[in-house]
């Protein structure tokens, strides 16, 4: 994913499913000057992580 569909789904007001590694994931914080997120898990929310908005995976209808 690139950071522009990242702020595009942080500010949509739509659910969009984005995953991690395979887990669906909520993003939390975009910081464009180092092109990472911060996340965390809907299974775990209190926990978050700061990834590389590359990693993150805009999962669509099939």
């Amino acid at each position: 994913m690139d950071l522009t569909r990242a702020q595009e789904i942080v500010h949509s007001s739509e659910k969009i499913v984005v995953h991690y590694k395979g887990d669906s994931v909520w993003i939390d914080e975009l910081d464009e000057s180092t092109q990472t997120a911060r996340i965390h898990t809907e299974r775990n929310p209190a926990s978050s992580l700061r990834v590389q908005v590359g990693q993150l995976e805009e999962k669509r209808d099939q």
